[in-house]
C-alpha cells in the first residue's frame, strides 16, 4: 500500500532570536495587519494557536527550566516555540499537521511506564518517579523529518543511558524496542485509521541508546513538553530522521531481535529500521539533499547534512561501507 506523504548555516547560537522578542514582533506585525501573509508563506497554524494550552497542570512544571549542557549547542536558530508547538506529526491524532488541538485530549497522568524483556527483574514505573531517579537538563538539538522539514529544539530531559542502567538489561540484549501508548479512539481519533499496524512501536541497538546522543525528552522550551510534542516523555536521536524519534512511550522492550518498527512494518521500502539522515540517500518519492526550516519560507531550503550534523557522535557506530543504514 502507497502512503502519501504531503509534501543558515554556521550561524552561532548567539545570533538566534530570543522567544519573547520574536513573539513580541509576530505581535507588532498582526497589529500592521500583515500576519495573515506571513502566515501563509509557511503553511504552518498562525503563531500562538496552540501556545493556548497551558501546563499548569502537570506535576513536572516544577522541575522546569533545567540547566542547559553547553555541549550541545546549534548552528541555526532556535525554531519559534509557536511553530514547534502547533506543526506536528502525531498520526494517532491524525494525519495532517494541525493536531495540537486534538491532543490536548491525552490523559498524561497517571502514566506509568514498563521495562520488560531481557531485564534482570521486569517493573513498572511511573514517570514522576523516574524523574526523580535522573539528572535532568537541557540540550539544543537539530530535528530533521523524512519530509524534508527541520527545526532546532531546546529539549529537557535525561540522557537515555541512564534509562539503561536502571533497567538493568541482560548481556544478551540488542536491541530496545518501544511502544506508543494506545489509548482510546476518543483520545487518539487517529486510530480509527485502521490499515495502520499500531500501536506505534519503534527500536534502537543497544549501541544507539547508549550514545550520549541518545535522549528521552520530558520537556521543552523551559516547560513540561507537550501532548502534540509526546508527553509525557519520549524519544529524541537527532542523528536519524523524525520518525524515529517516537512519542508518548508507555514501554522499553529489551531484546536479542530486531524489532519491527511501525513505519517499517507499513512501507519497508521507504522506512527502514536505520533511517540515518543522508543527503545523498533520497526518500523514494523525494529528494533528501536539502530542507526547509519550520518558521521559514517554504522556498528557502539550506542543505541537508550527513548524520543532521552528528557525525562527530554517531559515525563510528556505523560500518563506512554499509549504505543501508541511512535509509531503509
Amino acid at each position: 500500500m502507497l502512503i502519501k506523504v504531503k509534501r543558515g548555516w554556521e550561524l552561532p547560537e548567539s545570533a538566534a532570536t530570543p522567544e519573547d522578542i520574536y513573539l513580541n514582533r509576530r505581535q507588532i506585525v498582526k497589529a500592521l495587519g500583515i500576519a495573515p501573509a506571513i502566515a501563509a508563506s509557511a503553511s504552518v497554524l498562525p503563531a500562538g494557536m496552540a501556545m493556548a494550552v497551558t501546563t499548569d497542570k502537570d506535576p513536572s512544571v516544577r522541575l522546569y527550566p533545567v540547566p542547559r549542557n553547553e555541549k550541545f549547542t546549534l548552528d541555526r536558530p532556535i525554531t519559534a516555540e509557536s511553530d514547534a508547538t502547533s506543526y506536528n506529526n502525531f498520526s494517532e491524532f491524525g494525519s495532517h499537521k494541525q493536531i495540537s488541538h486534538a491532543a490536548q485530549q491525552l490523559q498524561i497522568r497517571p502514566w506509568n511506564i514498563i521495562i520488560d524483556g531481557m531485564v534482570e527483574k521486569e517493573f513498572e514505573i511511573g514517570v514522576d518517579d523516574l524523574l526523580k531517579q535522573v539528572k535532568l537538563e537541557e540540550r539544543l538539538y537539530r530535528h530533521r523529518c523524512v519530509e524534508a522539514w527541520a527545526m532546532a529544539v531546546p529539549w529537557s530531559g535525561f540522557q537515555m543511558s541512564e534509562l539503561v542502567k536502571l533497567a538493568k538489561p541482560l548481556s544478551g540484549a540488542k536491541y530496545i524496542a518501544m511502544q506508543t501508548i494506545l489509548a482510546s479512539k476518543r483520545e487518539m481519533p487517529g486510530l480509527r485509521q485502521f490499515w495502520y499496524p499500531w500501536p506505534y512501536q519503534e527500536g534502537l541497538t543497544m549501541e544507539e541508546a547508549n550514545n550520549e546522543l541518545a535522549f528521552l525528552v520530558t520537556g521543552m522550551y523551559g516547560k513540561p513538553v507537550r501532548p502534540q510534542n509526546g508527553a509525557p516523555i519520549r524519544l529524541a536521536v537527532p542523528w536519524k530522521y523524525g520518525f524515529k524519534s517516537i512519542k508518548s512511550v508507555i514501554r522499553f522492550t529489551f531484546t536479542d531481535e530486531k524489532p519491527k518498527t511501525f513505519w517499517e512494518a507499513l512501507q519497508p521500502a521507504e522506512y527502514g529500521f536505520w533511517a540515518n539522515v543522508n543527503p545523498e540517500v533520497d526518500h523514494p518519492r523525494w529528494s533528501q539533499a536539502s530542507e526547509w526550516l519550520l518558521g521559514g519560507p517554504q522556498s528557502e531550503r539550506v542543505p541537508t547534512q550527513l548524520y543532521n550534523g552528528y557525525t562527530e557522535f554517531v559515525a563510528h557506530i556505523y560500518p563506512p561501507d554499509a549504505s543501508d543504514i541511512y535509509f531503509r
